[in-house]
């Protein structure tokens, strides 16, 4: 049985990630949570029924392994800090917001025998696979182009803080989107050119982003990585795609099952179908278990994170940018 602890309950995901370990049923437990804001620790350990850590060394003492959910500035601490002390690592995205994290984390990952994996749950998509299997069996042609977007509502808290962040929407949004493109494509974003604005809650931080993609082959991608939605939207649940081919075009809702309803109370919105967050955490045990590298690694977080950083050269330039 795999020993998880719990760094930080500030994400917004940590929830779900907690009920997604306990559906594991007894491959895992959730040892407990560590929290440098011990009021919010606490309230989330009683919330949910894990036992608090005083100190981050605690919690890694007692574990096999860690998800890391803290806010985004701290990642690259976070995993260093595991790493050392021999722990596994699921780690929230963006992995990384700044050079030096992405060099020190690449470094680690590298060098250790732990299993080190980004949370990106759309990799988990049935529906994902089942456009990936259609690209790959020529269906549509070469892809040419793609559009895409993963809109929602703005998180609010640490996430417009851009000190703790590394930025708005586009740091929030565009990773998951370019990681699937990585994973669809297998090349790299070689230039970015990004826009970003104020335009719903016209505060410092972006709440909208726009971004070109481009590949070394001329292929082309364009995506709206915005927390464009009004306060009564789903939070999550809007990656969409539109790949273009020389042959057709293939159309992608991954969250496209869910119910909408209607009432006094207004509108809400039930989604049905695979928990991705469950089969991501799965994925990370099984990855334990057999002494293997998870099907989403550092390494792809690290790259997702390097187009969203990207994405602010473009915007503080105004030029288009390349990445190494």
């Amino acid at each position: 049985m795999v020993q998880v602890g719990f760094v930080t309950a500030a994400h917004v995901h940590v929830p779900a990630f907690v009920s997604g370990l306990r559906a594991a049923g007894l491959r895992a437990t959730a040892v407990g949570l560590w929290d440098h804001d011990a009021a919010r620790g606490a309230a989330f350990c009683e919330r949910f029924g894990l036992t608090p850590f005083d100190s981050r060394s605690a919690l890694l003492e007692a574990c096999d392994a860690v998800i890391i959910g803290s806010e985004n500035v701290r990642h690259g601490e976070d995993i260093l800090a595991a790493l050392a002390a021999g722990c596994h690592v699921l780690c929230e995205k963006p992995l990384v917001i700044s050079e030096d994290d992405a060099a020190a984390v690449g470094e680690a990952a590298r060098q250790t025998d732990r299993v080190v994996m980004t949370a990106f749950p759309c990799r988990f998509s049935p529906a994902w696979a089942a456009l990936k299997e259609r690209v790959a069996a020529g269906t549509i042609g070469k892809v040419r182009a793609i559009c895409a977007t993963n809109r929602g509502t703005c998180p609010g808290g640490w996430f417009t803080d851009p000190v703790q962040s590394g930025g708005g929407a586009m740091i929030d949004h565009t990773v998951h989107v370019a990681d699937l493109l990585w994973d669809l494509l297998g090349q790299p974003v070689v230039r970015v050119n990004a826009q970003t604005g104020s335009n719903v809650y016209g505060q410092a931080w972006d709440d909208t982003a726009m971004l070109t993609l481009e590949y070394a082959d001329g292929t082309f991608a364009t995506l709206d990585a915005s927390w464009s939605r009004p306060g009564s939207y789903k939070t999550w649940g809007d990656v969409t795609m539109t790949v273009t081919g020389d042959s057709g075009t293939i159309e992608l809702d991954m969250f496209g099952q869910e119910i909408h309803r209607y009432g006094v109370g207004g509108h809400s919105v039930a989604g049905y179908g695979t928990n991705l967050d469950a089969a991501m955490i799965d994925e990370f045990l099984s990855a334990i278990e057999d002494r293997r590298a998870p099907r989403v690694t550092a390494e792809d977080g690290l790259r997702a994170a390097a187009v969203a950083r990207a994405g602010y050269r473009s915007v503080r330039t105004g030029q288009t940018v390349s990445i190494e």
